[in-house]
């Protein structure tokens, strides 16, 4: 009859010597995946060349993305590490899976529209600026917040009627969806269910989706010879670099035959940040019209 009021996180470690190491580890992640991202959109916002051309669009809003899903869950984990009890309200706790949720579905969907435009660079140069046009960049991106939305509405709407009264522990860095209905006083069977399905349904149609549109593109690349393509050609490995950041993990992980493995925390980890971290660095340091404006802006300002 009685509900409990907050969570327990049980972190990476109880080593004191351990959380120390990581706290300055991550502070200092987090420091750089803020300033990173943060340059990127800021770089793209304010030159008028880069906020036309759509790709460098839909980069400002990865970016943007990328900084915020690490502002949810970073900055709680990292002076969780001075604390000796890690606790998250409840409702602390249902906002994060939410904005979890909601970035993270947001984000693959945006990565599929990042691949769409790629595509029609490479293999319709000569329609590129008429197909995508401000509207259609505007339009895809609501779409991916929408798609993210309703991916997490579709799961959160029934768990925070979920009744908590037992054990309140969850062993991760932060709320984790699975984890946390696995602690409700009662049966979750179904709905536990339903969250495999929606997040595994979305990731591997993303998935797949992503992978034929590259295949494509890197097919269509290889029939021309005309060295006109070798720009288009560089900024598309950076594309499938982040791509296979993004989803090379979740594959190999749950590949992995060894149960003993941590899971959870290690895709905790990565997703929150490693791959903030890398976006910033694959996007900036190869790309010279990136490096140019971030220099115009300098002498400018």
């Amino acid at each position: 009859n009685s509900s409990i009021s907050e969570f327990v996180l049980l972190g990476l470690t109880n080593t004191w010597e351990l959380e120390m190491f990581f706290f300055f580890i991550f502070l200092l992640a987090y420091a750089a995946i803020v300033a990173g991202n943060l340059l990127i959109v800021v770089t793209v916002t304010f030159d008028s060349h880069l906020y036309s051309t759509p790709m460098y669009f839909l980069l400002g809003n990865l970016s943007f993305l990328d900084m915020c899903i690490s502002t949810i869950t970073t900055p709680k984990m990292v002076t969780d590490f001075l604390r000796e009890t890690k606790t998250i309200s409840l409702w602390g706790c249902m906002a994060q899976m939410f904005f979890l949720h909601f970035l993270g579905g947001s984000e693959m969907t945006l990565l599929i529209v990042m691949a769409v435009d790629r595509y029609i660079a490479i293999c319709k140069p000569l329609h590129y600026t008429s197909i995508m046009n401000r509207r259609v960049l505007m339009g895809s991106v609501l779409l991916s917040w929408a798609v993210g939305f309703v991916h997490t509405m579709s799961q959160m709407v029934f768990t925070i009627t979920l009744p908590f009264c037992g054990p309140n522990r969850v062993d991760n860095i932060f709320c984790d969806l699975p984890l946390v209905l696995k602690l409700a006083c009662t049966d979750t069977y179904v709905l536990e269910l339903l969250v495999i399905a929606d997040s595994g349904l979305l990731s591997f149609i993303c998935f797949i989706l992503l992978l034929i549109s590259y295949t494509i593109i890197l097919v269509t690349v290889r029939r021309r010879s005309s060295g006109g393509l070798s720009k288009a050609l560089s900024t598309l490995s950076a594309h499938i670099t982040v791509v296979t950041l993004f989803f090379g993990p979740i594959i190999f992980i749950y590949a992995w035959p060894f149960s003993s493995f941590s899971v959870d925390k290690f895709l905790s980890v990565f997703y929150s940040i490693i791959t903030p971290l890398l976006n910033p660095i694959i996007y900036t340091l190869r790309n010279q019209e990136m490096k140019a404006a971030m220099n115009r802006l300098r002498t400018q300002h």
